[in-house]
């Protein structure tokens, strides 16, 4: 599956926005508008204007949305989850070259909110996974203690982990030690 530049710029900013939620104990990533616009500006999201509670309150609103496509149990289900959130986004793809990129295409409307800039964008990065029949690709961490969202890249669709230095190397270690401890005991 070709991934261009920008479908993977958006897939970073799904999964990001996704692990930003609250989980557990977990405090929520997104606490007040600083931290949103400190978020877009970290991903490079053009065209963001002054953020408001208002463009708050719309993010934390497809981020949950966003979070049900990653859980989507069949791509039927994540097609109508990605459907909703690009048709209220009101989708206008337009070609363009800014900022030092090549042409590349947004699907957001010029004037945007911020909420939907991502909705569009993303968006549509997720739907060309569920195009390709990869929608299996979009994951949650399979560590007991983990429920990060990930975008499985590997050739053989294996990655169970978001991140293999954390998460799956805990697990690995943890096994190792349970069956030495069964070893010797």
């Amino acid at each position: 599956m070709l991934i261009t530049h920008d479908t993977r710029c958006a897939l970073d900013l799904v999964v990001d926005l996704v692990n930003t939620a609250p989980e557990g104990d977990e405090a929520d990533q997104l606490p007040d508008v600083a931290a949103l616009d400190e978020f877009a500006r970290g991903h490079d999201l053009s065209d963001v204007g002054v953020l408001s509670a208002f463009d708050l309150a719309a993010v934390r609103k497809i981020r949950g949305r966003f979070a049900a496509v990653f859980a989507a149990p069949d791509a039927r289900t994540a097609a109508g989850l990605i459907n909703e959130l690009v048709a209220a986004a009101g989708t206008t793809p337009r070609l363009t070259d800014h900022d030092g990129y090549d042409w590349h295409v947004h699907y957001f409307a010029p004037g945007a909110s911020v909420a939907d800039h991502m909705a569009a964008d993303c968006g549509m990065a997720l739907a060309f996974f569920v195009v390709a029949g990869e929608q299996e690709r979009l994951r949650r961490c399979e560590a007991p203690d983990c429920r990060r969202t990930f975008v499985d890249l590997s050739r053989n669709r294996s990655r169970r982990y978001c991140d293999s230095r954390t998460c799956g190397n805990r697990l690995h270690v943890a096994a190792y030690r349970a069956r030495r401890k069964e070893a010797t005991g």
